[in-house]
């Protein structure tokens, strides 16, 4: 007798939820996917997961939903199971999101590692962390500068943000910054990729992690998984690196799936410590030991540097700071602020009262944001508002502390100025030291 597939409602947010679904259920004989839910991101919903990536099992493809319509599928598809598959969200939220499913009659799963890496035939070293914005994507350039001056051919492979054409977006490659015109990549996709292609490294991304992999592999002596919000690696890792951040202390022990990445780690970074104070960095410090008492654990900073900082002493100031770290990342302190309060602003203003059409409906959705302008940009008509809302803010300058140069996507009418922030390590151990040991062991060494 033949065995009665289960109904699966994948559960994410345009990134983890199609990894889950590629590695562990789209040949699975064993489950019928019916429909994945989208949060997070806005306006990915209404689209279809396509044919040509979901397999044979599913010639229709797979239809996304809004989340908010999770229990009214759940009982038009008759969903036997539900698997949460995205980031960056509290303890609390996961497990109410279970009590929604349990209540509409369904089983609540979360994924593993063991069940959704992929191994690769290259060295891996994973740069993950507990939170959105904790310094991920400069401790991954940090490891990539150290590998490269030993020698060897890096390749970065970025966490997903497939937003577009899915089918288009299945393997990815960004060598140069024309690459990310071609691709259409929205502003939260150059803020990951610019800053490596800037520097002469070549980063993939994409949707089909395994096809991914094995082209990054053709041109890599080592992967680097450059990881998103707080997830775990897609990749098996030889050795995996997790940044915490002091400026959330607690935050490694209460969001899902950050603590994950930080009981599996290597290496635990310590990032922004010229920035936290003291009792914060002793509250990290105390978890890492809790959860991960063999991990190495490195201390850092995040020293700023501003181009124009005369264009930030005394004057009124509107500081803008990369999206998703102020959304669902949920930081009150980034880069921009420490660099006006350091450079003596007058005052950041404000941008609340000049929001416009999609900026204005992000601080309804996240209104804790406060005085700090996210560059969100996931299409054309939010970059439209992005560009509009800073020309009509009423401030002297523009300190822009997103990791791409903003000016060459929107025209800004006002002076600005560019803060970068770049990992430095105080103290020993150092990356080196660790990367050395791991060049060794895997006898990279050239």
């Amino acid at each position: 007798m033949p065995v009665q597939k289960k109904n699966v409602i994948i559960i994410g947010a345009a990134g983890r939820d199609f990894h889950n679904f590629n590695t562990y259920f789209r040949d699975n004989e064993m489950y019928n996917v019916v429909a994945f839910t989208a949060a997070q991101i806005p306006d990915i919903d209404g689209r279809k997961y396509p044919s040509e990536l979901a397999g044979k099992l599913y010639p229709q493809g797979i239809p996304i939903h809004a989340e908010t319509d999770l229990v009214k599928l759940i009982r038009e598809l008759k969903a036997d199971i539900c698997v949460f598959s995205y980031s960056d969200v509290t303890y609390y939220k996961v497990m109410g999101v279970s009590a929604i499913v349990n209540a509409a009659g369904a089983d609540f799963m979360l994924l593993g590692p063991s069940q959704t890496q992929i191994k690769s035939t290259k060295p891996v070293i994973s740069v993950c962390a507990v939170r959105t914005g904790c310094g991920k994507s400069q401790t991954s350039r940090k490891v990539i500068e150290v590998l490269m001056e030993m020698g060897l051919k890096v390749v970065a492979v970025r966490h997903p943000m497939p937003y577009g054409n899915l089918v288009e977006q299945k393997v990815q490659r960004f060598a140069t910054v024309d690459d990310l015109k071609k691709h259409k990549c929205t502003i939260e996709e150059m803020e990951e990729y610019e800053p490596h292609v800037v520097r002469g490294n070549v980063i993939y991304a994409g949707v089909d992690y395994e096809a991914i992999l094995r082209e990054a592999e053709k041109e890599a002596d080592v992967v680097i998984w450059d990881g998103g919000n707080n997830d775990f690696s897609f990749y098996v890792p030889d050795l995996m690196i997790t940044v915490v951040d002091p400026h959330r202390p607690g935050n490694e022990l209460s969001y899902y799936p950050g603590e994950v990445t930080l009981r599996v780690a290597d290496v635990v970074v310590i990032n922004k410590m010229d920035s936290a104070s003291p009792e914060n960095i002793q509250v990290v410090r105390e978890n890492i030991e809790k959860v991960n008492p063999t991990a190495v654990v490195i201390d850092a900073a995040s020293p700023l540097t501003v181009h124009h900082p005369e264009l930030i002493k005394g004057k009124r100031v509107l500081v803008v700071e990369d999206g998703p770290t102020l959304t669902h990342g949920e930081m009150k302190l980034g880069a921009g602020t420490v660099a006006a309060r350091k450079y003596g602003a007058k005052e950041m203003v404000d941008p609340r009262p000049f929001v416009v059409g999609k900026l204005a409906e992000t601080f309804e959705t996240y209104p804790n944001i406060g005085l700090l302008l996210p560059a969100m940009g996931y299409g054309e008509q939010q970059i439209a508002d992005l560009e509009k809302t800073i020309n009509n803010t009423d401030c002297d300058t523009v300190v822009i502390a997103t990791p791409i140069d903003l000016q060459r996507i929107v025209k800004i009418n006002k002076p600005s100025t560019k803060v970068d922030y770049d990992l430095e390590e105080i103290g020993r151990p150092k990356l080196s030291d660790v990367l050395g040991d791991f060049v060794k062991k895997h006898n990279l060494v050239k």
